[in-house]
């Protein structure tokens, strides 16, 4: 018999991952319908900002229940020991969702712990299915979509960071892989200009800012493409896709 067969005899529930917006949608714009009225299953959720997860769930159709609802946090500042009190969360058949700030949890995204640790105890998973920022850009980006990785964030000080350009640049060139990267926000003209400086001029590179908003932004040139028409980014969620 297996933990995850003990676990449901002793009522243990399941772990649930609900994806968000990527930003301001409405969440019917972006979310399945499916997964909208799934959540009126739930009372508790582990989240990465309970303010930002009752606007979301109070937009969903929630609104009035919200008070009886428990939240609980998990983000980068959440300890070890905080995260693993959570598999109490659990007991007595009671399912918990996880929702990230944006998008699907679990990526590039600390809930990826508790994920791994409903994993060890033989708690089961489901994910839920929603709009990934990672693979919007990727299918439009025109870049290899047979091969690809995902380098999460890259150093923040300049010099390591295009050093790591460098090296993903160099990867790509010797496995076709498409390289895919993100930034905070607020450094997004800073890593430009890094890869700018520092790739070869046929190497192409896809900027996807805002994607599913109004304003989005999707386009692949080539880098000496890019140093004629460099974009204005601002503080925009973005994803990067390198290609040699």
């Amino acid at each position: 018999m297996t933990e995850n067969d003990i676990n449901q005899k002793r009522g243990k529930g399941s772990l649930w991952l609900i994806p968000s917006p990527l930003g301001e949608n409405a969440p019917e714009e972006v979310i399945p319908e499916p997964v909208l009225q799934s959540l009126r299953h739930f009372t508790t959720f582990v989240v990465e900002e309970v303010r930002t997860a009752r606007r979301y769930l109070s937009r969903a159709g929630l609104k009035g229940k919200i008070q009886e609802l428990r939240f609980h946090e998990l983000n980068e500042h959440t300890g070890r020991e905080q995260i693993e009190s959570y598999l109490e969360l659990f007991n007595d058949g009671n399912d918990v969702a996880l929702i990230s700030e944006a998008g699907l949890p679990a990526v590039a995204d600390p809930g990826a712990q508790l994920v791994a640790l409903a994993h060890s105890h033989g708690i089961r998973v489901i994910p839920a299915v929603g709009p990934s920022s990672l693979m919007l850009a990727l299918m439009a980006s025109g870049l290899n979509g047979q091969s690809f990785a995902f380098c999460g964030y890259l150093p923040a000080k300049s010099e390591e960071r295009k050093n790591r350009i460098r090296a993903i640049e160099k990867l790509s060139a010797s496995s076709g892989q498409s390289q895919i990267f993100i930034e905070t926000p607020y450094r997004n003209g800073q890593m430009l200009a890094d890869i700018i400086s520092v790739c070869r001029p046929d190497t192409r590179l896809c900027i996807a800012a805002d994607i599913t908003l109004p304003d989005e932004f999707i386009r692949t040139m080539t880098i000496s493409e890019w140093k004629k028409e460099k974009p204005e980014i601002g503080k925009r969620p973005c994803v990067f896709i390198l290609h040699a």
